[in-house]
C-alpha cells in the first residue's frame, strides 16, 4: 500500500502532519512532508487524533470542463484552454465532515474530482517542470451551487461557500496514469460518476504549468483538476462518497446550514 501522507489534529489541541499506519496510528513528521518533513519518535494512537484535511493550501485553484462528456452536459464545448477559477480556502473540509447547504441555494450539486497537492514554489514553469512540482494527489468534491452559478453568470459565489471543497482524507505521492473515479450516492450499488483521469482534456503538468503563467502557486497549494460527466444535484441527508483508485474514498454528508434567514443586504430603506 502507498505511503498516506495525513494532517491531524491531536487531542491536545495540537496540529501534525504525519504518515498513517495501517492500525490506523499517526507517525509524527516535524513539518509539512512537501518541505522535508522527517518522521519523528512521536506516534498518535488511533484514539489520539482527529483526521483534518490533508494540507492548508493558501489557495484552491480548480478547472472547468476538463472532461469533454462533462462540458457536453453543461451544454458547452471543450475550452480552448483550461478554464479556471477560485475556491477560498475557508471552503475546505475534511473526509467526514458536514457539507452545509446554504439558504441561498435551491440546487446544490456534487462534483468528484483529482486534486493536485503542490510542493514547491511554481511560477512560469513549463509542464515538464510542473510535473515535478507536483508532490502528491488527494480526492476533493467542487460542490457547487448549480443554480448560483447560472443567476451569476460567474462562478465566485457558487463555488465559494464555507465546506465546498471537501478534500482528503489523505495525499498519496504517485498514482496510475488511468486511475478510475468514481462517486456514489448514499451507498448506491452504481456510481453516479465513473471515469478514467486518463479522459481529461488538459493532464496535470498541463494544468499546473498553464496556472503558473497567471499565478504563483505555493507549497501546500491544491489544484481541481476538473469533474468527469454525471454530475447532479443533492439534498441534506445525502451522503457523498468519491473514489479514486490508488488514493481511497472521500465521504461527507450534506446538511442544512443552520442559519435558515439571510440577510437582505441590498434592501434599501
Amino acid at each position: 500500500m502507498a505511503q498516506r501522507y495525513v494532517r491531524v489534529q491531536s487531542s491536545s489541541g495540537q496540529l501534525h502532519y504525519g504518515l498513517l499506519q495501517a492500525d490506523r496510528s499517526v507517525k509524527v513528521l516535524d513539518a509539512p512532508p512537501w518541505l522535508g518533513g522527517e518522521v519523528t519518535e512521536a506516534v498518535l494512537a488511533t484514539n489520539a487524533y482527529r483526521l483534518l484535511a490533508p494540507c492548508a493550501p493558501s489557495k484552491v485553484v480548480a478547472v472547468g470542463k476538463n472532461y469533454a462528456q462533462h462540458a457536453s452536459e453543461m451544454g458547452g464545448d471543450v475550452p480552448a484552454e483550461p478554464l479556471l477559477f477560485l475556491k477560498p480556502a475557508t471552503a475546505v473540509i475534511a473526509n467526514g465532515a458536514a457539507i452545509l447547504y446554504p439558504p441561498q441555494s435551491e440546487r446544490v450539486d456534487y462534483e468528484g474530482e483529482l486534486a493536485l497537492v503542490i510542493g514547491d514554489r511554481c511560477f512560469a514553469c513549463s509542464p515538464e517542470t510542473a510535473q515535478a512540482k507536483i508532490w502528491g494527489y488527494t480526492i476533493a468534491n467542487d460542490v457547487t451551487a448549480r443554480d448560483l452559478q447560472r443567476k451569476d453568470s460567474q462562478w465566485t459565489r457558487a463555488k465559494g461557500f464555507d465546506s465546498f471543497c471537501p478534500l482528503g482524507p489523505w495525499i498519496v505521492r504517485e498514482l496510475t496514469p488511468g486511475a478510475r473515479l468514481q462517486t456514489f450516492i448514499n451507498d448506491g450499488a452504481e456510481p453516479a460518476q465513473s471515469a478514467s483521469i486518463a479522459d481529461m482534456v488538459f493532464s496535470p503538468a498541463v494544468l499546473v504549468a498553464y496556472i503558473s503563467q497567471v499565478m504563483t502557486l505555493l507549497p501546500g497549494d491544491v489544484v481541481l483538476t476538473g469533474t468527469p460527466a454525471g454530475v447532479g444535484p443533492i439534498q441534506p441527508g445525502d451522503r457523498i462518497r468519491i473514489e479514486i483508485e490508488g488514493i481511497g474514498a472521500l465521504e461527507n454528508d450534506l446538511q442544512q446550514r443552520a442559519d435558515t434567514g439571510v440577510h437582505n443586504l441590498l434592501k434599501v430603506d
